[in-house]
């Protein structure tokens, strides 16, 4: 399952790295409204909440739905700009169908709404779906819906000005020290751009992200099967402290491609593809399998020693042993006659480790 974004044909220079205000602030709320992905971060969140004003604190609960499942599109700008002021400006220069579509695709579910091609502003069947959906998910969400499609006008200054509250309280004081991680990010990225190529910049954002052989797409190992282009805008990359684990992708109709991405931490793990997750959960779902298991948790085993603790004949035991070893579940090593089965405990206790990291992706 991927994201995939066409570049065949794009400039060089269209591939684009660069930090936005704007996004991270959209990270650092989106940890505020959900800490519990972002564990490292529970400190900060504390004290954040903590010491904010409880005017603001109701006004970010009120808009949560743009950043708490999902983030609304026009909150990770295709276009990067020096300031958060700046960043707002071209906010509000989207016109309101765009806005409004935007922000009732992202807060009416974790699974997006799709109006297709028409604005719940204008059709009178997208609007009552939009609602619908709202209202299913609780009485916040229906009342923003209602609001932002009675008023949009009166909405997007509201969360506009629920945003520089935001830089006052917490975000320019953070982003002091988050623009120097990202600076350093960006030089990494934006040499390796330009001495060795799109590749290479992309290898170095995440082994979630890579070039397809043939160099004409970007491919993003997401839970999720869409395909975008990136066309006269390009692409944009933007790196974020707070993001982490989460790799934000903007694919949707009429916008720019921006994937968000998590500064690397040192001595980083390569991310497990969602391809080995779903090998290794099939592998786990047969009981036979699991016996096999039981016994080779105690120690390396033969195919034949296995047969006879299970009462299972070894051509049935091999089949089991392979589904483990296509999902890299267990090693197997010849000994003179014998090949042992060694099962691989690391990659089993990280299991779910890696299961929650590929989700939160």
């Amino acid at each position: 399952m991927t994201l995939r974004i066409h570049i065949s044909g794009l400039p060089a220079e269209r591939v684009r790295f660069a930090a936005s205000p704007l996004a991270e602030l959209t990270a650092m709320l989106h940890v505020l409204a959900e800490p519990g992905h972002h564990p490292q971060l529970a400190d900060w969140a504390g004290d954040v909440w903590a010491g904010l004003a409880p005017e603001l604190a109701e006004r970010l609960r009120e808009a949560e739905f743009l950043w708490r499942s999902s983030q609304a599109d026009f909150l990770i700008p295709g276009r990067p700009r020096p300031t958060l002021a700046e960043e707002l400006d071209d906010v509000d220069r989207i016109d309101d169908e765009k806005y409004v579509t935007a922000a009732l695709v992202t807060t009416c579910g974790s699974n997006r709404v799709h109006f297709a091609g028409v604005s719940p502003l204008t059709d009178a069947t997208a609007r009552e779906r939009a609602l619908d959906v709202a209202q299913a998910r609780g009485a916040l969400q229906e009342a923003f819906a209602e609001r932002l499609l009675a008023d949009p006008a009166a909405v997007r200054a509201r969360v506009r000005d629920t945003l520089e509250q935001c830089a006052t309280a917490f975000f320019d004081s953070a982003w002091t020290g988050v623009a120097v991680r990202l600076a350093t990010d960006l030089r990494l990225k934006n040499h390796l751009l330009k001495r060795q190529g799109v590749g290479a910049a992309l290898a170095s954002v995440s082994g979630a992200v890579t070039l397809a052989p043939d160099g004409d797409w970007i491919v993003v190992d997401k839970l999720q099967d869409k395909a975008t282009a990136a066309r006269g805008g390009g692409v944009t990359f933007i790196p974020s402290v707070f993001g982490r684990p989460h790799l934000v992708a903007v694919h949707a109709p009429g916008w720019q491609p921006v994937v968000q991405y998590p500064v690397i931490e040192p001595n980083p793990s390569k991310p497990v593809p969602l391809e080995t997750m779903t090998l290794r959960l099939e592998a786990l779902a047969h009981p036979i399998r699991l016996r096999l298991l039981r016994t080779l948790a105690r120690g390396p085993h033969t195919t034949g020693e296995l047969a006879h603790a299970w009462e299972l004949s070894p051509p049935e035991v091999s089949r089991h042993l392979a589904v483990l070893r296509r999902a890299g579940l267990l090693t197997a090593r010849r000994q003179g006659r014998y090949v042992r089965h060694t099962l691989n405990l690391s990659d089993l206790t990280a299991l779910g480790t890696d299961l929650l990291a590929a989700v939160l992706r």
